[in-house]
């Protein structure tokens, strides 16, 4: 349990937490309440079912490990298990939507996007997995 909670008082993570946070709180009620023209549960999950084969199960997990990471990084708890989630859900976005288009976000008159952005998020859920959820967090009074 320590390993879960164990972090430095560090100010750093605070800013990755908040920027996880609010990109996740704009992308993830997109997917689930079809916010600021996203399609919202049932039709996003059905996207991801028809285009790359997700089960729908499968999509619901993701739509929601994306909404319950929103509060876990402002409030800096339980922070190490929602990063991974994250990571996965970034993994599986980057390998079926994103790596046929190359690295960058746009360009080169392609249809799609590249990895860059997502690898971007990939990596700062992956600092904070590593690092922990740092200063001003629950998890830095539990551990």
């Amino acid at each position: 349990m320590n390993a879960i909670f164990q972090t430095e008082p560090n100010l750093a993570f605070i800013v990755l937490r908040l920027g996880l946070a609010v990109t996740f709180f704009a992308h993830g009620t997109q997917h689930l309440f079809g916010w600021m023209g996203g399609r919202g549960l049932m039709g996003q999950v059905t996207n991801w079912k028809e285009r790359y084969r997700i089960p729908i199960w499968i999509g619901i997990v993701g739509v929601f490990t994306e909404i319950l990471s929103v509060p876990a990084m402002v409030l800096g708890f339980l922070v190490r298990p929602l990063a991974l989630g994250l990571m996965i859900f970034l993994a599986v976005a980057i390998w079926a939507s994103h790596w046929e288009h190359g690295f960058f976000l746009s360009g080169g008159g392609r249809k799609g996007m590249g990895i860059e952005y997502c690898l971007a998020l990939f990596l700062m859920a992956l600092t904070i997995l590593v690092g922990g959820a740092g200063a001003l967090s629950i998890d830095q009074m539990l551990g």
